[in-house]
């Protein structure tokens, strides 16, 4: 079955989102100058040491275009980022960069190596031509997600299917903004409207699928379960993408 799949996906980003809770609590503990007047000297003090961090390079809340220079992150904003609404030929576009891009090839190859490792789906059978089966899929499950989440119902509801990074708050606060994007999203014009293109969306993909899985696999169980995890695991990418600053700051110091 395929939940044991993607549920590894899952636990892999929530596992290294984890791995920035020491550092994202530690920006808890805020100084109490900071609490100071503006026009105080310790606020003004603050003030130089935050414009030297911002001058030097700081990676705080700064999304890369790739993570560690491979899997795309096109659509993640850096945190207090304002950009003007994306336009329908922009999110044709990112949607094919992340159906696409040669990173995407790679990593359907390792979901299906997984899957069929598991014997998520039996009648694909085993051998090079059971993989290619697991394959096949895995790819199209992919892009038709990604086509209906990022570009078709964003492009006819007048959404916006970007990630925009909180970046600042308490490891929990964080967690629970990016998981929430599942729900809530920007309209073109900047209002928070209910995220109707991935919960639509991610239901419309695990629906098609039923036109290529076998008939075994088409129970509106299973077809309710790939919804939820389409969705599960959207989720779980937006807080990946939301900590990822924080690992590339302390880890990786990747500039883009």
């Amino acid at each position: 079955m395929r939940f044991s799949a993607i549920a590894v996906r899952l636990c892999t980003v929530l596992f290294l989102a984890g791995l920035v809770v020491p550092a994202a609590r530690a920006q808890q503990a805020v100084p109490l100058a900071s609490a100071a007047l503006p026009d105080a000297p310790e606020a003004q003090t603050a003030q130089s040491s935050m414009a030297s961090a911002q001058s030097s390079g700081s990676l705080e809340g700064k999304q890369t275009k790739r993570i560690l220079g491979i899997i795309p992150n096109f659509r993640a904003v850096s945190a207090d980022t304002k950009l003007p609404p994306e336009t329908v030929r922009e999110k044709f576009k990112e949607s094919t960069e992340d159906s696409l891009d040669y990173s995407s090839f790679i990593f359907v190859g390792i979901l299906a190596g997984v899957g069929q490792a598991q014997d998520s789906y039996p009648e694909f059978h085993q051998g090079a031509a059971g993989y290619g089966r697991y394959y096949w899929h895995t790819l199209a499950d992919q892009v038709d997600e990604n086509y209906q989440v990022e570009f078709i119902l964003p492009a006819l509801l007048h959404e916006d299917s970007r990630y925009y990074t909180l970046g600042h708050g308490g490891f929990l606060k964080r967690t629970a903004y990016s998981f929430s994007r599942v729900f809530v999203t920007r309209t073109d014009s900047g209002r928070e409207t209910f995220n109707v293109s991935e919960i639509v969306g991610g239901g419309g993909a695990a629906g098609i699928s039923n036109l290529y899985y076998p008939s075994q696999e088409r129970t509106w169980t299973k077809t309710g379960q790939r919804w939820v995890l389409n969705c599960g695991l959207d989720g779980g990418v937006f807080i990946f993408k939301e900590f990822w600053p924080d690992l590339n700051s302390r880890f990786f110091h990747q500039k883009d």
